[in-house]
This record gives structure tokens, sequence and C-alpha cells, in this order.
């Protein structure tokens, strides 16, 4: 029988998955790893690719261990990786220096390219759908400053995903849906745009050649295969971007299909025709999708997950407790009791992650406005309860935001991550956009799309779009009441109003931002 293997570098860690062409998972394995601030560089986060590498390759061998295969049966792999992140080669080849996604070292370049070249991020924006927040340009730029000579040498350039493959096949290439995210590229024509490079004086023969996802690349080369145990049958295929190719591993391929992605971060994404203009404010993400002819606008709420997370280990040891005893999960307690919490969670308003301003983002101070001291209604479970809703609401905001420059109505959302396990946050949801919600089965989406890739590249599926439709299956589906959405509707117009006076605290230096774009 033929597996295909899937390499998914997020920011946490690295894991190699392999499937069988049914789309089943057969075997995994997975290494954390870490980005280190540079010594003397405020805001960096530095990518170890000599040490990283080795883990990449320990996760592959114990994968093929893990499914009990041989490495023969491994006809095709494929990545996908965080995106933004970075690598950069000299002539030969070799690695010169890499950034993970979150690297915000730039911020005094992002500051120079807004004053010194009037309206440059309207322009490239209106072309790439990308500021210059967590662009490639700034960190480019930074290093021309900081470290010329390795500068001088930059010669090409990758994604993280595209270095893991260029390491397995000896082929450095991008696909668009990764590559757009550097900004240096055009939505329409899903290429680069070396003419931004120039405008700013910097390279522009660094960038590689694009090619579709699921385009085969070559093979795994003599010397991965001593490496790794990788025979050099093993076809090499290029992948994606980690949240659009988890887009397609959630069936969202065909124009206007909408995915909330419920993660440490929460994404909403629509798929949108590749000729969309973005829109003139800036608000909105908009990356090239896995498929051909699409985009994605995408909205991003700050740290929903890890809030959550924060307020179960400070708070909720009781539930902790109860759930050992039980043998459940701690949310599943929380959510337990936070379902017998009302509508509103008693007026409890969290402030944490803003709604998307892509153009000027940052975030107010971290809080909880509205609290009573009454402990029958102010307590762990409306508390918890009001975080659900919270992250519901600013979702529900940015999807608003895309129907507007998009003109589609948005009707089902597809959800997922690990926020779409909670029947309670599932069905809230559904009642504060007024959609149907629909919960895939598949628990590891991102790496099952680029197991698609593979598949693709190896001729085992025509095309993404085909294997989705065929190996995504459905688990639970939640419709919305109506009734409790006028009552959200309410509740995110009071949200909105209280984040604007929150966020005027900051400008006064009264309170601190939780999070501020590079910049700023």
């Amino acid at each position: 029988m033929n597996y295909l293997m899937a390499i998914d570098a997020g920011t946490g860690s690295v894991r190699a998955v392999i499937f069988d062409t049914e789309g089943n998972q057969i075997g995994v394995a997975q290494k954390e790893w870490t980005h280190l601030e540079e010594d003397g560089v405020p805001n960096s986060m530095s990518f170890d690719f000599k040490k990283n590498f080795e883990l990449v390759v320990w996760c592959i061998k114990n994968a093929i261990l893990d499914a009990n295969l041989k490495a023969e049966d491994i006809i095709a792999l494929s990545a996908t990786s965080m995106r933004e992140g970075i690598v950069l080669y000299d002539e030969n080849g070799e690695e010169l220096w890499a950034v993970a996604n979150v690297d915000a070292r730039a911020d005094k370049e992002v500051k120079y390219l807004k004053e010194n070249f009037s309206g440059i991020e309207q322009e490239f924006y209106n072309l790439s759908g990308q500021t210059f927040a967590l662009g490639t340009l700034p960190r480019i730029m930074w290093l021309k400053n900081n470290k010329p000579k390795v500068y001088e040498k930059v010669a090409n350039i990758s994604m993280i995903g595209d270095w893991i493959l260029a390491k397995l096949s000896g082929v450095i290439a991008t696909d668009p849906s990764n590559g757009g995210t550097t900004g240096i590229f055009s939505l329409k024509n899903r290429d680069w745009v070396s003419g931004m490079a120039d405008k700013v004086g910097i390279k522009s023969d660094i960038f590689p050649k694009v090619l579709e996802v699921g385009t085969l690349m070559g093979n795994v080369s003599e010397e991965a295969s001593k490496l790794t145990g990788l025979t050099c049958k093993t076809k090499v295929v290029m992948g994606g971007g980690d949240v659009q190719l988890g887009s397609a591993g959630l069936g969202v391929v065909e124009l206007g299909q909408v995915a909330v992605l419920g993660g440490s971060f929460w994404q909403q994404v629509v798929n949108i025709p590749s000729d969309t203009l973005p829109p003139s404010d800036m608000s909105i993400r908009v990356n090239p999708h896995v498929i051909s002819n699409q985009s994605q606008a995408e909205g991003i709420t700050f740290f929903s997950g890890l809030v959550m997370r924060w307020f179960r280990d400070a708070f909720c040891e009781i539930e902790k407790e109860e759930a050992k005893k039980r043998g459940i999960d701690t949310y599943a307690v929380l959510e337990e009791k936070a379902a017998k919490v009302p509508v509103g969670s008693h007026g409890i308003l969290p402030i944490f992650s803003d709604a998307m301003k892509y153009r000027k983002w940052y975030h107010a101070a971290p809080s909880f406005l509205n609290l009573s001291i009454d402990a029958n209604i102010c307590n762990r479970a409306s508390m918890f309860r009001s975080l659900q809703e919270n992250a519901a609401i600013v979702s529900a905001i940015n999807l608003e935001k895309i129907e507007e420059f998009t003109n589609i109505k948005i009707e089902k959302i597809v959800f997922a991550g690990g926020a779409s396990k909670g029947a309670l946050w599932s069905q809230i949801l559904a009642d504060v956009t007024g959609c149907r919600v629909q919960i895939p089965k598949v628990t590891e989406a991102t790496a099952l799309g680029a197991a698609m890739a593979a598949g693709v590249g190896a001729g085992i599926y025509e095309s993404i779009e085909k294997a989705a439709k065929k190996l995504v299956v459905w688990d639970k589906t939640y419709e919305p009441n109506l009734e409790n959405k006028k009552l959200y509707d309410e509740i995110k117009y009071r949200f909105s109003k209280a984040y604007e006076a929150q966020l005027k605290l900051v400008d006064d230096n009264i309170t601190t931002s939780m999070w501020k774009a590079p910049g700023l």
C-alpha cells in the first residue's frame, strides 16, 4: 500500500505525520523546538536551522517507526509551515540567516519605510494583501543595516516549509500561499513583485521560482536519503502555508467557503476570487490560497486559546481536580458549569484581543470589565463563558468586515482546532454569528492538507479540491439560536464601545497594551 508523509513546521514544534491514501493517520512523531531572542536584539525570534533540521530528521525517522512501515512505502511527501518565517541562502544554497514567524526586530525599519516612502505601505498592500508589520522587506532591511556582510552573501530566500523541502530535494522554491505572506507578492498574478524590493533599496534578484501547491519538485536526494532513511524514490512535492493547507484539510476549497480555526490564536478565513481587491482601510489581511484561482481574506484574533489556558491554570484548580477524578478534560468540566450561565455571562466584558485593524493594530491592556462582587453571578463559570463568548464576538466582527469588501454572505462556518472540541463553544459561535457551524472529524487538518498536496504530486489525487471532497468527513453540526443572536448583537456593540475606551487608556499611558505591531 502507498503512504504519504506531511511535515508540519509550526511555531512551537515540528512533526512528521503519515497518512494512507484514504486520509487515515498511520503514524506521527513530534519534537518541540524553540526560537530564541538574539542577544542585544529586542523582539527578535531566530530560527536555528542547523539544530532544527536535526529535529526534522528525527521526526521523519520516528514517524516511519511509529507507523511500522518501511521507508519505501512512503511514495511522496510535502511540507507546511508557520507563515512569515523566512530562510536566506547563499549562492550555494547554504543557509545564512533565518527567523521565525513572529520575529518583530524590524520595528525601526517599519517606521523608516512608512516615514520615508509616503503611501508605500498602502501601495504594496493593494498588490499583496500584507502590511509591513511582519513582512519580509523590513526584516531584510534590518539585516542590511545590522549585518551587512551576511546581507551581501544573500542569493536566495524561502519560507520555512520550503526550506524543509529544499533540504530534502535540493530545490529551493516557494508556493503562493506561503510566499505570499512575505508581502513582496501579487495576489492576482500569484508571483513575486521584485520591483517592491528595488523600490526600497533591497536586492531584487533573490526570489526563487513559484510553484503551485501539489507540483512535483523532484525526489529525495541521495544526501537527504542517507540522513533520513527515506529512499530516493520518494517524491518531494510543493506544500504551502499552514492556515491555507489547514483549510484544505477541512474541506474549505470552494469560493465563499469559511473556516474559523480555534487554536492559540484564532483565524477567520473566507475563500475569495484571486482578483478581489483588498479593503481600502487595510483592516483585513488577504493571502493567496492553495487553490490556484483563489485568495483568502483572513481575520486574526490574538491569544484566544492562550487566554483560556491562562484562565484555567491561574484560577481553576478545583476544576482540574474534578476533571482528574472523572477522567475528563478540565475544559469539559468548565463547559458544564458555563452552560448553566445565561447568555451574556451576567454582563462581563473581557478585554483581550481587539478585532483586526491590520493598518494600525494594537491591543488594550488585558482585563475583565463589569465584574460583580456577587459570587453567585461572578465566578469562574461566568468568567469562563464570557471568554468563550468574546472569542466568538471578535470572530464575528472580523467576518463582518470580510463580508463588507467581498460582498460574500456568510451562512455556514467550518469550525476546527482545539476550541471546536467544546460543544458549548461551538454553539456560542453559531449563536453569535447566526451561522450553521460544522465540525469535521479530522484532528490533523494542516498535516492532512500537506498530505493532500503530496498525493496530488504523486498522482494519487487529481487536485487539492477533489482530495478534500474525498477525504474530509463531518462529525457534528450546530444550528444558530436566532433569539440568542439578538442578545449577542447588543453585547457585540457594547464590547466595541468598551474596547475603544480601553485603547484610550493605552494612548494616555495609563495602561499597557497587551500587544503592538512592530513600528507603532
